[in-house]
């Protein structure tokens, strides 16, 4: 797997959680998987992987997530890499919960990581998990099932799922959209709007854009093809754009964000997004399946 070699990442920080992660652990591992029969599980022919997707490097892995390599790598990195604690940061997205969902969908899964703190702390939940990268999806699935946790794992795009509308009371996403372009960050926001129920919530969690645009510097640590259109843009507006109401981000620790927004019960006149405030543990009164309320 090649890697850019004039990276932040590869000359001063990859070194140092080499010497923190059991390279020769998570080589056994890799060797202990057929990727390929396994992925074939979960590969679909209805789904198209996007030139943006398969034509860029992330994190300085030629290729992105469409290898094993990927799968096995991504958690012992990102647990170093998200201060001041993966779990705290992901965990932030699953606080900021206010719907009562019986059905969520996990968009940009990846390892599923965030999709197995949802399931546990809804465990009467169905809960999808679904990604671009059958690699990544493998090694979801055996999180999953060492966790003891029943999960429903899909080969999907983001922008365009195949679910049916209003199918669900929850859609999360995490760390997915600083690696799209803007444009594909507002269609996957404008998917989760028809997949939601009246009154169901979206939750947003990635890197703070207020943050990035302050310490250009960070953008140069990864190689991430997209961050900077993602530090410039906003995923408040988005979600404005999107048809969401009651948008509003909670920073996390600075470095990260926490974005919310709610479906509306009345869709046909989409509003723009103008900030407001409200009373974030108080959205029953939008009225929702998801709280037992009909519109």
């Amino acid at each position: 797997m090649a890697v850019r070699q004039d990276t932040i990442w590869e000359r001063f920080l990859s070194p140092v959680v080499r010497l923190l992660i059991d390279e020769d652990g998570l080589r056994r591992y890799a060797d202990s998987i057929d990727w390929e029969k396994e992925c074939d599980r979960f590969r679909r022919d209805d789904v198209i992987t996007p030139p943006y997707y398969n034509g860029q490097n992330f994190h300085g892995i030629t290729g992105g997530y469409l290898n094993y390599g990927a799968a096995v790598t991504y958690d012992p990195i990102t647990q170093y890499v998200l201060p001041p604690n993966e779990t705290i940061v992901r965990q932030a997205l699953v606080d900021a919960i206010k719907v009562k969902p019986r059905r969520i969908l996990d968009l940009g899964c990846g390892t599923g990581s965030t999709t197995l703190l949802v399931k546990q702390a809804f465990p009467q939940a169905e809960v999808i998990g679904l990604d671009l990268s059958p690699y990544m999806l493998v090694r979801a699935e055996d999180k999953a099932r060492n966790a003891g946790l029943e999960i429903l794992w899909r080969h999907g795009n983001a922008e365009k799922t195949g679910f049916s509308d209003a199918s669900f009371d929850l859609v999360t996403a995490s760390l997915l959209f600083h690696e799209t372009p803007d444009a594909v960050s507002l269609a996957i926001l404008r998917e989760s709007f028809r997949l939601l129920v009246t009154g169901g919530q979206v939750l947003i969690l990635d890197g703070n854009q207020k943050t990035l645009r302050q310490l250009e510097w960070l953008n140069d640590v990864f190689e991430e093809p997209y961050i900077r259109e993602y530090a410039a843009g906003s995923v408040e507006a988005n979600m404005g754009a999107a048809g969401f109401e009651a948008v509003r981000s909670q920073d996390v620790w600075w470095i990260n964000q926490v974005t919310s927004g709610v479906k509306p019960i009345a869709t046909e006149n989409v509003r723009q997004y103008t900030p407001i405030s409200i009373d974030n543990h108080n959205l029953e009164g939008l009225g929702s399946p998801a709280f037992g309320i009909m519109a």
